[in-house]
């Protein structure tokens, strides 16, 4: 049977991966969680403390919420916060992010022989969303997805000389585990010594007795060794009992508290579920879900004969959904370290998967991509912003809409491109939507150099509607003091304005702000709005896109003094 997946198509949707990965890397609204801003707060405050403990936050719970190795990363990547940007704080994080992809690509590649396959599978994890909107900002899961998964690949790469391996695969296991746990939370080497467990059992042929007496004190040594190497915080950290209040009893033990009712119910029902996490898990892969729901069926089919190293990724992926599935608190970001596997099986039974998966992931993408282009085309022709500007896309962000669906209707057409094409597609799909957003990353969205110049050394309140808004606003208006106050408040411009000296207000597109004869106007800015009602929405739905979805962001220098400290919690703290 001739192949669906040749070089020359691996080469190809691995340049235009890289670029989907790089293009907007520090863009303000690219895919992401809300954990980023709270992250780059503590960085910016522990490296203005000048040491690299304790962490260091305005924020109340969230100083020691994470281990420190994701915020010295950041330290580091940004010079004691000297260079500081979202590209400085994310680029370690698409590192990672490549890391694990080649050490994918190469364990797959060493027991199938057939270097096709582990650039596939490598691919088609990279193409899943959960590996785009995680792999990319600051958070903790690039580092955390690549020290748990690099034993398991080693496993799979070097097969008997790492499971019979006395020291060296032990030790470097131990490396790995403690460095991830040290990325994310100790809670991992639950998941990752129960998988390692099962690997280990499985190579023994089930056998019990053969596996404790070669294998098991193996498993207990790596674990332990890593959760001394996560001592280590307890160690050097000046301040242990903070440590141990905030992160293990406050961010781990009370993931086991009953979310609504109490536990068993909330096992069966609810958002946090055993079924919502097991969705969660598959909702990873994307606009890949119904592909990977096909493969993992195929596995169920083929079951009795499955290969060695399909085992091993089927009960690494069960070792961590059986572990995740015990705390109250259920998620199928939990799950991500086992997001490589899922991927790998995938790639194995490529050949073999029917086409309706991948026809389904056609169909989401020409769904995405001609409602981006609707949107863009209506933006751009609406002449919403009036004499203020237009938001206007460049020729080739047209030429990069065409050129997708051209290709997605030629996969829907064409069997023998339906699955490449299907899997370029969704790293098309990112580069439309970063494409999209392009205008508001340009001066339309930005504060001119006049403004930042004129707010240089003073303070000034913006708007916050989740906590630290203001490590967004400080790439906006670098070297200004910024105080939050609740965005809900941003349209009531007469009651701002009387209480702060310097405040940026929100009015719909196109209304000037009435201002009093003794403020001035520094500068504006659009912003797009998070938050609609029901009537805004189907307004939106009718075309009205542009005066719904974005409002003027405006600085506003009043003759107010403030000679006494803010009264009052900031908002965005």
């Amino acid at each position: 049977m001739r192949s669906t997946f040749s070089y020359r198509s691996a080469v190809l949707i691995l340049l235009l991966g890289i670029f989907s990965y790089l293009y907007g890397l520090d863009s303000r609204f690219a895919p992401k969680n809300g954990d980023e801003y709270p992250y780059m707060h503590i960085v910016r405050m522990t490296a203005g403390s000048g040491a690299w403990l304790p962490l260091q936050s305005e924020m109340d719970g969230i100083q020691n919420t994470k281990p420190p190795l994701l915020f010295w990363q950041g330290i580091a990547s940004t010079e004691w916060a000297s260079q500081w940007s979202l590209y400085a704080l994310r680029w370690p994080s698409v590192l990672y992010t490549a890391l694990t992809a080649l050490f994918l690509c190469l364990a797959v590649r060493r027991f199938t022989g057939k270097t096709q396959t582990g650039l596939l599978a490598s691919l088609v994890w990279l193409s899943f969303f959960a590996s785009y909107r995680y792999g990319r900002p600051f958070l903790t899961d690039p580092p955390e997805v690549f020290w748990l998964t690099l034993p398991f690949m080693a496993l799979l790469y070097w097969g008997r000389a790492a499971f019979e391996s006395k020291l060296v695969f032990p030790l470097l296991a131990a490396i790995c585990f403690g460095l991830a746990l040290l990325s994310k939370s100790f809670a991992y080497i639950v998941p990752a010594s129960f998988a390692l467990g099962l690997f280990y059992w499985r190579w023994r042929e089930w056998s019990i007795p053969k596996f404790l007496i070669h294998d098991s004190i193996k498993v207990i040594l790596i674990a332990l060794l890593a959760l001394g190497i996560f001592g280590l915080w307890f160690v050097l950290d000046p301040f242990p009992e903070a440590v141990w209040k905030e992160f293990v009893l406050g961010e781990n033990a009370g993931k086991f508290e009953a979310r609504s009712s109490n536990y068993l119910l909330d096992l069966i029902r609810g958002g946090d579920s055993i079924w919502m996490l097991l969705l969660t898990t598959l909702a990873n892969s994307g606009l890949f879900i119904f592909v990977l729901i096909s493969a993992l069926w195929q596995c169920w089919r083929k079951r009795r004969f499955l290969s060695f190293e399909e085992n091993l990724l089927l009960l690494l992926i069960a070792a961590f959904l059986l572990v995740f599935s015990l705390p109250s608190q259920r998620s199928g970001r939990y799950l991500l370290p086992v997001m490589p596997a899922f991927a790998a099986l995938i790639a194995l039974h490529w050949e073999r998967l029917p086409l309706w998966g991948f026809r389904a992931a056609l169909i989401l993408q020409l769904i995405i991509l001609t409602a981006l282009a609707w949107v863009g085309g209506n933006l751009q022709a609406s002449h919403f912003l009036g004499e203020a500007g237009g938001w206007i896309y460049s020729g080739w962000h047209w030429a990069l809409m065409v050129i997708s669906l051209v290709l997605i209707l030629i996969g829907l057409l064409r069997n023998h491109f339906c699955k490449s094409i299907a899997l370029a597609g969704c790293f098309l799909c990112y580069c439309a939507l970063t494409s999209s957003l392009s205008p508001l990353e340009g001066a339309l969205g930005r504060f001119d150099i006049a403004t930042i110049q004129a707010v240089q050394g003073q303070e000034v309140w913006i708007p916050c509607d989740y906590r630290a808004k203001d490590e967004e606003y400080r790439l906006l208006l670098p070297g200004a003091t910024l105080h939050g106050y609740l965005a809900k408040d941003a349209g009531n411009i007469d009651a701002l304005v009387s209480a702060y000296p310097i405040v940026a207000v929100q009015s719909p597109l196109g209304v000037i702000p009435q201002i009093c004869e003794s403020c001035k106007l520094i500068g504006g800015r659009m912003e797009m709005r998070a938050r609609h009602s029901s009537e805004e929405i189907k307004a939106m739905l009718m075309g009205q896109i542009g005066e719904h979805l974005f409002v003027n962001e405006y600085l506003i220098a009043t003759s107010v003094k403030m000679t006494e400290p803010q009264s009052g919690k900031d908002a965005c703290r």
